[in-house]
């Protein structure tokens, strides 16, 4: 019966050991999974903080090439304006001086239509010749 009672006595204490060690390695696995938790979490932090920048980068970027892009069309749109000005200035300027040719012309040929005006025409050209 001792024997009995010795080999009880040393299940129950095998028990209680590998009880203990499961305990013990439950503990270990609890802390492991707590750190890989806050190893991940830390890893996820960090890819969100990226992409956060890289998206504000992104968005910068976008900002700052549609500035450039309306300068530079702002710019090309003067450039145009201010050729078409030149132009129409240039086509306003030939046709007033058609027009001033044809208002000459038509006065020349109404006052030079007789004689008399003719001489007086070359008189008052000679008198002002001689003045000057």
């Amino acid at each position: 019966m001792l024997a009995a009672l010795e080999e009880r006595e040393s299940s129950i204490n095998n028990a209680l050991k590998s009880a203990e060690l499961a305990r013990n390695e439950m503990a270990n696995l609890k802390a492991e999974n707590e750190k890989l938790l806050a190893e991940a979490r830390l890893e996820r932090d960090a890819i969100l903080k990226k992409a956060q920048d890289t998206a504000v980068q992104m968005v910068e970027d976008a900002k700052s090439d549609a500035l450039k892009t309306g300068e530079k069309m702002i710019e090309n749109a003067k450039a145009v304006i201010e050729t078409e000005k030149k132009a129409a200035l240039a086509d306003v300027k030939t046709q007033v001086a058609a027009l001033s040719l044809a208002v000459t012309e038509k006065l020349l040929r109404k006052n030079l239509s007789d004689d008399k005006a003719q001489k007086e025409l070359v008189d008052s050209f000679i008198k002002d010749l001689k003045l000057n």
